[in-house]
């Protein structure tokens, strides 16, 4: 594995916002230690576990917090934030005792463990949550190995701080080489109350967006395009109720994004040797937050991807969104570096520092300017013409989709997934302010903000699984849902349909399905399937990755194959926990 040599930091430092942000820190979390020894993660603060073994005891309870300048509450497990990183081994049985010393109701879900329905840990789906007062047993076989995230599924106890690292030591040899390893937890923290910033988003969509289109602008676009074309471009907008900075509900106004728990003037830091190969296991575990990741002066070289290990790819940023997983591995020279990332709206930051001596730190880059959505963004594939683009705007492509079963059975050998977009008739209503008719199946696009920035940047495409997919058979059926949504109305869904009025996706035990999902809103959705795996596949039918989380951009039709051997009741949602809170959430049922 070649690891290319540091070329240098950026210069630039803290804003004062964000400085004052970060006087105070909650709990750090850094894991540490010699994986050629077979030692375990060491934390750098003794407030954190760092938990071994088969057997685990977990207490939650409300932990009082301050990582702005403000004292707030949070939701935490056996007293820190993150929550204790639960190391296991592949092939072993786990028992792990959960307390609720809270006065609500709680659970745990393990985020990309394969296990029983009735240990996967949502509310109404698989069990009925732990009661306050009450202990839960989960006990389950550990199947699988690699990086993982464990986290609650209730309320919205995850955005305030219950969520911690899952590492499950391979039992066969690991085939990635490193000397040291670090989790590095990303995640977001508003001293307002979850409730509340849901509340202004139902009132206003665009409560948070404080990078709305203004008369600069409208100057810079008229000097760019000409003047009857910006005003085209704005009355479109305009028309649409609809603004091309929306690229996510929330910003740096309300949420202050944490590295390991640590504000960025806090500056978590990590502890190497020079001359080692050092893994660094990114996990996403943000409520709303989508980070762009970079280590400037260092190549990533990616190893695995939602815990199943890759051929190694080497780039200089990648983009995640929660849920989603990446380890990387780096070869510092003897120096310290920024770890750096910036959300996707660029309103605000996570910081910390790879050091080979506590008390060092790098220069923090500038963030990227903010970037706006472009009309492939919002209407897909723009070779077949404008008409059919979007059909949100008025045109429905001459074709009348009503009444069409999406789980109809299909032919076999279904080698290539269907290109023809199907929009079911309960698209057509006030819950959905969108629709796409040529939606982009390309996977090598790093998204908005990303594009042609100077980096090479991760995409789907430079994702490959090592061993190929678990199940070569073709496809027996399609199942084709749409990403939804009305932004006015602050309303999330599948095909048009939210939560409460939806009934359950049904797959046969043991079939071979082909997902569609197609995204007809603005934004990018993080869309976790629980249960089973999630084999990313290319427009061509070719397989990519196998993971458990996928992200789906504006106007994007993305396919992945599932095999439904895990019998139960199992949840299917976006991962922005404001959107999944919205409606964009459905049960599967394997029977």
């Amino acid at each position: 594995m070649k690891i290319l040599t540091p070329t240098g930091i950026s210069a630039s430092g803290l804003s004062r916002r964000r400085f004052v942000q970060g006087l105070a820190t909650g709990v750090a979390l850094a894991g540490m230690g010699n994986a050629r020894a077979g030692s375990l993660p060491a934390s750098n603060n003794p407030q954190v576990q760092v938990l071994t073994g088969t057997q685990f005891d977990l207490v939650v309870s409300e932990l009082a917090v301050n990582f702005t300048g403000s004292r707030g509450k949070a939701t935490a497990i056996n007293g820190s934030v993150p929550a204790p990183t639960l190391v296991w081994q592949e092939g072993e049985t786990v028992t792990i005792r959960v307390r609720n010393d809270l006065a609500v109701s709680t659970s745990i879900h393990w985020h990309g463990i394969i296990l029983p329905y009735q240990m996967d840990g949502v509310p109404g789906i698989s069990f009925a949550g732990i009661a306050p007062g009450e202990t839960f047993t989960y006990q389950f076989k550990v199947e699988q190995s690699g990086t993982y995230w464990y986290h609650s599924h209730s309320g919205f106890q995850e955005l305030t701080g219950m969520y911690g690292a899952i590492i499950v030591r391979p039992k066969a040899s690991d085939p990635v080489y490193y000397d040291r390893e670090m989790a590095v937890v990303l995640s977001d923290w508003t001293d307002e109350n979850p409730m509340d910033v849901f509340a202004k988003l139902k009132n206003q969509s665009d409560y948070y967006n404080y990078s709305q289109p203004t008369g600069p602008d409208f100057i810079r676009d008229a000097q760019r395009y000409g003047l009857s074309e910006a005003f085209a471009m704005r009355k479109m907008w305009n028309d649409m109720r609809m603004s091309p900075t929306d690229l996510a509900d929330t910003s740096g106004e309300t949420f202050t994004y944490l590295m390991n728990g640590t504000a960025p003037a806090g500056n978590w830091s990590g502890v190497f040797k020079p001359g080692e190969y050092v893994r660094l296991r990114f996990i996403n575990g943000a409520g709303n937050t989508f980070y762009d990741v970079r280590i400037p002066g260092l190549k990533l070289t990616v190893v695995q991807a939602d815990g199943q290990n890759l051929e190694p790819v080497t780039v200089d940023e990648f983009r995640f969104g929660p849920g989603e997983t990446y380890d990387v591995i780096v070869h510092p020279a003897d120096q310290p570096y920024t770890i750096f990332a910036q959300n996707m709206g660029r309103s605000g930051y996570a910081r910390g520092t790879l050091t080979p001596a506590m008390g060092l730190a790098a220069a923090v880059p500038a963030m990227d300017k903010p970037e706006w959505l472009t009309m492939a963004d919002m209407m897909g594939d723009m070779s077949g013409g404008m008409s059919g683009g979007m059909s949100g705007m008025g045109s429905m492509a001459g074709m009348d989709h009503a009444g069409m079963n999406h789980g109809d059975m299909k032919p076999r050998g279904m080698a290539v997934p269907s290109a023809t977009v199907h929009h079911a008739s309960s698209e057509y209503g006030p819950q959905v302010d969108m629709r796409v008719d040529t939606p982009r199946t390309n996977l090598d696009d790093p998204g908005i903000g990303l594009r042609n920035n100077g980096r090479r940047v991760l995409t789907l495409a430079d994702l490959h699984t090592l061993g190929g997919s678990m199940d070569k058979r073709d496809p027996e059926r399609e199942v084709e849902l749409h990403l939804t949504g009305n932004m006015e109305r602050y309303s999330w869904s599948f095909d048009g349909v939210e939560f409460g009025q939806s009934t359950p996706v049904h797959f046969r035990h043991g079939e071979r399905v082909r997902v569609i999902l197609q995204n007809d809103t603005m934004m990018t959705h993080p869309m976790h399937m629980h249960g089973v795996w999630s084999e990313l596949e290319n427009d061509r039918g070719e397989f990519q990755a196998r993971l458990h989380t996928i992200p789906v951009q504006p106007a994007q039709r993305v396919s992945y194959q599932v095999t439904a051997d895990a019998v139960g009741r199992w949840a299917w949602h976006c991962h922005l926990m404001f959107h999944m809170d919205a409606g964009m959430f459905r049960e599967v049922v394997i029977a």
